[in-house]
């Protein structure tokens, strides 16, 4: 049973073991490139056209080459069958910019279909073992810190260059505020706007239940978009739920019947405390749950995203 499988875009199965990567790759340089967490269960990349759809619209925010959506299917089918169908998988699909020598060289075409071209990206598809914390947080739940991300809920329309509605490599901050609510004795943060609007997760998608309705702020306010959370949207509405996106303030997460983090790994994981503030579980909690698990099995054609 192997540990790790990584496929480049041309087909091929490296070794996970064997260098990959320059040293002058932008997307270790800057963070220049984008990416997709897909959880793999069962032999099968859950909701991967939703995943590539987000891949193809994130590419599109930093002027990255088109993907080539063929050719990341052929990959993660690879992958995939490599990792084989007895347990869980993390897959990672990562696409930068390339190499910043090859960026920063003086073109010797100056006309022509070639004067535009541009660094060769480096693609591949990673398989992980899916960590440890996913399983407690999927049964226990998530105790949670509230943090302040410091911006305007109209930033994101104000400077588009700031992408925040695009899956970037650029984690840092995302990670600082991770270790920040661990320090504090917590699992997890929910972001917050200067006007005290609920934004999103380090690594996740914030969800309110109010009686039959499940509501997330908008992806306008800053926030990008989910795939869980759309393939639970996508579900629930076929069972009766009413689904909104809403600007939602903090005030909200107290007077609400549940909060749940949703995810491509961990997919639901229930606030089970905020701020200290312990949070009871819902009567319907296994029903979210379950409308979950079969959304992210069933989400749709990459034109749904």
């Amino acid at each position: 049973m192997v540990d790790r499988v990584l496929v480049t875009l041309d087909g091929a199965v490296q070794d996970p073991d064997a260098p990959l990567l320059f040293a002058d790759d932008i997307g270790v340089l800057r963070g220049d490139g984008v990416f997709e967490s897909v959880l793999v269960r069962a032999g099968n990349a859950c909701a991967i056209e939703f995943h590539l759809g987000r891949l193809r619209r994130s590419a599109q925010a930093l002027d990255l080459p088109e993907p080539e959506l063929a050719k990341w299917r052929d990959a993660v089918e690879t992958a995939t069958k490599e990792w084989g169908t007895e347990r869980e998988g993390l897959m990672r699909l990562v696409l930068t910019r390339g190499r910043d020598t090859e960026l920063s060289a003086p073109s010797t075409v100056t006309s022509g279909d070639l004067a535009a071209a541009v660094p060769v990206p480096t693609s591949y598809v990673l398989m992980l073992p899916v960590p440890e914390r996913v399983q407690k947080a999927r049964t226990e739940g998530v105790a949670v810190v509230s943090l302040s991300r410091g911006i305007s809920i109209d930033l994101a329309q104000a400077a588009p260059w700031q992408l925040l509605g695009a899956k970037t490599l650029s984690y840092a901050t995302n990670m600082a505020a991770l270790r920040f609510a661990q320090r504090m004795g917590a699992d997890d943060v929910i972001f917050t706007s200067t006007e005290n609007r609920v934004l999103e997760g380090p690594r996740s998608s914030v969800v309110i239940v109010r009686d039959n309705q499940l509501i997330t702020p908008p992806a306008k306010n800053g926030v990008l978009p989910g795939v869980t959370q759309r393939a639970l949207f996508a579900e629930a509405e076929k069972a009766g739920w009413k689904c909104s996106y809403n600007a939602l303030f903090t005030a909200d997460l107290l007077t609400c019947d549940s909060i749940w983090l949703l995810s491509s790994i961990t997919l639901a994981a229930r606030v089970n405390s905020l701020d200290g503030l312990r949070m009871m579980a819902p009567d319907n909690a296994a029903e979210i749950i379950e409308l979950v698990d079969r959304g992210v099995e069933r989400a749709g054609a990459i034109g749904d995203w």
